[in-house]
């Protein structure tokens, strides 16, 4: 991009965890979707890791804020600043103007109208001069690698932060599909309860996303692929002396699997509503994860226990949706399936 080119394109997965952005086929920009606003003057003072290095430290003359909440806005002018720093990495220092963007936005399966608009008008304030939207599932898929104009059914399971996405994909449309708002953030919040009711320690959202990251399980056996126990600390809830708690997978595995169970029967609907033709597809294919929810250890194996039906997990589950977004912006005019 030079200095006269006014029109830069960019992909983005706009999550409720994280933000990625894709520009010239490259991910420049992966962080949190956090921001944080001086209060008196509603300025944005960090953006993104810097943010959520502020997250639940803050002051109060500061607030951090994670503008997308179950994979929609729920405050407006404070993902609008989000999107405009997050874009700003992308071009960071290079020119004397901002260019105008064309945007490709992974958005939830389950959207409404409202929220459709909401993510439209926020990405027109940061600079957006054509934006289209694309369903997350979908995105998913064709960043997986799926041809999803293919006369043939795949099922996608997307989980995100804030809600887990269930299609099932084919001729280059959604035939049938589940949103639901259970996903990461849910699995945080049994940790923090679990910690609170049975270690009595208090531990914080960001605390309860390590414990996830280091000992999370969808299993109580993983066999050779247990990790070790993490190690926690924090005050006692009734006490507040400082406490340390060591922290076991089959413990967590206990404690989110009411969340999984919610997640399996998602799965378990969506497949009730396939046709019979798309569903001898999906089981001769397989399902597809995607999303951070992905790499919960165990998961693939105990939804496949649970639904006979093969799960695989990609490469690079984080990244699929934003990839997808990247190759529907270069096939603009050829994908029907995008909203403007």
């Amino acid at each position: 991009m030079g200095f006269f080119s006014f029109v830069q394109e960019i992909a983005m997965d706009l999550g409720t965890a994280n933000t990625i952005i894709i520009s010239d086929d490259k991910i420049v920009v992966d962080e949190p979707s956090v921001v944080a606003l001086d209060r008196r003057t509603d300025k944005m003072i960090a953006v993104g890791s810097q943010a959520k290095m502020m997250y639940e430290k803050t002051h109060d003359s500061i607030r951090t804020i994670r503008p997308l909440r179950d994979g929609v806005i729920a405050d407006f002018s404070a993902c609008e600043q989000m999107m405009r720093g997050l874009i700003k990495m992308v071009h960071s220092g290079s020119r004397l103007f901002s260019p105008s963007l064309r945007m490709v936005i992974g958005v939830p399966s389950g959207s409404t109208e409202v929220e459709l608009r909401a993510v439209r008008d926020s990405a027109e304030h940061a600079d957006g001069r054509d934006v289209y939207l694309i369903f997350e599932p979908m995105a998913a898929a064709i960043g997986i690698g799926i041809d999803v104009e293919a006369p043939e059914g795949n099922m996608i399971v997307d989980i995100g932060g804030g809600t887990t996405e269930i299609a099932v994909i084919s001729l280059g449309g959604i035939v049938a599909n589940t949103s639901i708002k259970v996903a990461g953030d849910d699995l945080n919040s049994d940790i923090q309860e679990y910690m609170s009711r049975q270690h009595n320690v208090k531990v914080s959202e960001r605390m309860a996303e390590r414990i996830k990251i280091a000992v999370g399980s969808a299993l109580t056996d993983l066999g050779d692929d247990a990790p070790e126990d993490f190690l926690v600390h924090g005050p006692n809830r009734i006490t507040a002396l400082p406490m340390e708690v060591p922290v076991c997978y089959q413990e967590i595995a206990h404690c989110i699997d009411k969340t999984v169970a919610r997640i399996e029967s998602a799965v378990l609907s969506a497949l009730e509503n396939t046709p019979p033709e798309l569903y001898a597809d999906i089981v001769q294919n397989g399902i597809y994860l995607s999303g951070g929810g992905a790499l919960l250890r165990g998961l693939d194996r105990r939804l496949e226990e649970k639904i006979n039906i093969p799960f695989h997990v990609p490469e690079d589950p984080l990244h699929s949706v934003a990839k997808g977004a990247g190759v529907a912006l270069k096939n603009i005019d050829r994908f029907t399936f995008l909203m403007r």
